[in-house]
């Protein structure tokens, strides 16, 4: 199973102080803008999102069919086949995608000691 790049998005209560703290850490916005209250940054290739007022927790996400540059992969598992797979093997997701579109989707499910994961495809 083809994953894609890896980060953390954190829920943050102050993102400007998030995004200053990561800055003395070596991290550097990638994406986003603070007037949308989100922040991907970037320290080689370590990502983490920086997220205020859009979801409740802290997430493991994965995007399939980029790198950690956010370049489009050739090949790639897309998010449907992942869906399909996890089903195959009796995971449940919390949200699944529309298993007849195409694109960007996404899915989410829960590991065994309640950490969410999303896998958010883009492409």
């Amino acid at each position: 199973m083809k994953l894609g790049a890896f980060s953390v998005s954190l829920n943050v209560k102050d993102i400007k102080a998030s995004k200053n703290f990561y800055e003395t850490l070596g991290f550097q916005v990638f994406a986003g803008t603070l007037e949308q209250n989100y922040l991907i940054m970037k320290n080689e290739d370590s990502l983490i999102g920086l997220f205020q007022g859009m979801f409740e927790n802290n997430l493991l996400t994965f995007n399939p069919g980029w790198d950690a540059n956010a370049n489009q992969l050739d090949d790639f598992d897309d998010v449907r086949e992942i869906q399909a797979q996890l089903k195959a093997q009796d995971v449940p997701l919390i949200k699944e995608a529309d298993k007849n579109s195409e694109g960007p989707e996404s899915i989410t499910l829960v590991d065994p000691d309640g950490n969410i994961i999303l896998i958010d495809q883009h492409v």
